[in-house]
């Protein structure tokens, strides 16, 4: 069963600075350690990504997916969800929420939800969900902000 995740994170950037990242998929492999591919197979004709291929490898999770995203007309929310179900999951949605401060900072907001082709204890399948989003929002900030 899929639960939905969500965490935030304050970024000193705008927010066209952290969704230029965000969209640079072919760039995760360089800065995320579980990504080792990212490749664009669609783009919509504005030349944002449409759909994208992972390869990721966590250690003991390894999976390959393709993401579909849509994109909020001011780019204030990125969103996704999973083409077809891989070797790991059933089903993803995720979003980026990208809400403006007005003091040269952001607040983003990770929200996450996995519904795993393995069976997985509900208090591990938590942590592990925590550990995602914790780790894509420091990693996400140390790029912007580096």
């Amino acid at each position: 069963m899929a639960e939905s995740s969500s965490q935030s994170i304050v970024i000193s950037a705008t927010p066209a600075q952290i969704a230029e990242v965000i969209c640079d998929y072919p760039s995760y492999p360089s800065w995320t350690q579980a990504i080792k591919v990212a490749e664009v197979l669609e783009e919509y004709e504005d030349g944002y990504p449409a759909t994208v291929r992972f390869v990721i490898d966590a250690g003991v999770v390894q999976d390959e997916y393709t993401l579909h995203y849509d994109y909020a007309e001011d780019i204030s929310r990125i969103e996704w969800h999973l083409v077809a179900p891989s070797k790991m999951q059933k089903a993803q949605t995720g979003a980026y929420d990208i809400v403006d401060n007005g003091d040269g900072t952001c607040t983003v907001t990770y929200s996450l939800t996995i519904d795993l082709s393995i069976g997985m204890l509900g208090m591990f399948k938590k942590k592990a969900e925590k550990a995602i989003l914790d780790t894509a929002l420091k990693e996400l900030k140390k790029r912007v902000e580096a």
